[in-house]
């Protein structure tokens, strides 16, 4: 039998070598762990289709939802393709999870005013863009200081979900809040100049191509980390981008101050964003190009907010 560590080895490598997200990278690997505790730590090159649909029919069967079972599907995939380079169909009569009907969580205008208004410092400024440009935490998180043209007003942001880049608008209300802002920032990076730091961790084999652009400020994060940490492997002293979950505690509290009664999170904001450009006449497509959707389907879960009432009926009840 193969050992585990060697097999995730290779399934990281793979992985990084298309430069896809380190959380995408985590949950691949594991998964690939998971299919091999399932399969009796058998190596999967001595597995088939009948392992892969047992194991992703208990997936179905233990209660996960569709979208978990993709993900494992997605993962096994890129295990047999792009690692072990053999074809790879999903099996039939898999039980399949079921995928639930779910109408976003959306705030009115009045609920983001009130959230953000309970929130400060950065994770204010983040949720702000998260409410003005549409974009995932992690994709606020990880903008480069050379993402943002206030020129243009524009935000690019670089390999988003499907690793595809994509420009939406920076916001006019945040302009002065952001350049305040990436002002603290490039202070704080002069310092860290000073005292031997000033690296970022840069994209794919960027670092080897260019070893000097790790301490160049237009590669710097725009949201950093307060805190610096020494690179293993390369001995630098970095500053890795704020970690998500500084933000989504930060909107959760708020929300919950706000006394708003909805499950709302980061994504809301995303959620909210999209559904009120639609509510003032924009059209699908240019949402959908803004949230960085491959597939019109998917932006169409927003339509729901045109449907007031029924369908646009009004209740003959409004009438009295």
């Amino acid at each position: 039998m193969v050992s585990g560590p060697k097999l995730l080895t290779l399934v990281r490598r793979a992985i990084r070598l298309r430069h896809y997200s380190r959380h995408t990278e985590e949950a691949y690997v594991g998964w690939v762990r998971r299919f091999v505790r399932f399969a009796g730590l058998r190596h999967p090159s001595q597995l088939g289709g009948a392992e892969v649909q047992q194991f992703l029919s208990s997936l179905a069967e233990a209660g996960v939802s569709a979208t978990t079972q993709n993900q494992a599907a997605s993962a096994l995939r890129f295990l047999y393709e792009e690692v072990l380079g053999r074809q790879f169909a999903r099996p039939a009569g898999i039980v399949h999870a079921k995928e639930p009907g779910r109408v976003p969580v959306v705030l009115t205008r009045e609920e983001v005013r009130a959230v953000l208004g309970r929130m400060r410092g950065t994770a204010r400024l983040v949720a702000l863009l998260l409410y003005g440009s549409g974009l995932r935490v992690l994709e606020a998180l990880t903008l480069r200081v050379k993402d943002i043209d206030f020129g243009r007003g524009e935000i690019v942001v670089r390999r988003g979900k499907g690793a595809r880049d994509r420009v939406t608008m920076l916001p006019g209300r945040a302009r002065r809040e952001l350049a305040e802002h990436l002002g603290h920032v490039e202070r704080r990076y002069r310092a860290d100049l000073l005292r031997g730091a000033g690296y970022v961790e840069l994209p794919g084999g960027l670092g080897r191509k260019l070893p000097s652009a790790g301490r160049e400020w237009v590669w710097q994060w725009v949201f950093p980390a307060a805190r610096l940490h020494r690179d293993e492997a390369s001995g630098e002293w970095r500053r890795h981008h704020l970690h998500e979950s500084v933000v989504q505690r930060a909107v959760t509290e708020a929300v919950r101050e706000a006394g708003i009664a909805k499950r709302a999170t980061c994504h809301t904001l995303r959620h909210s964003f999209a559904t009120q450009l639609l509510e003032t006449g924009h059209d699908i497509r240019t949402v959908q190009e803004l949230l960085g959707h491959s597939d019109v389907r998917t932006t169409m879960i927003y339509t729901h907010v045109l449907n007031r009432g029924g369908l646009g009926v009004r209740s003959p009840a409004d009438s009295l």
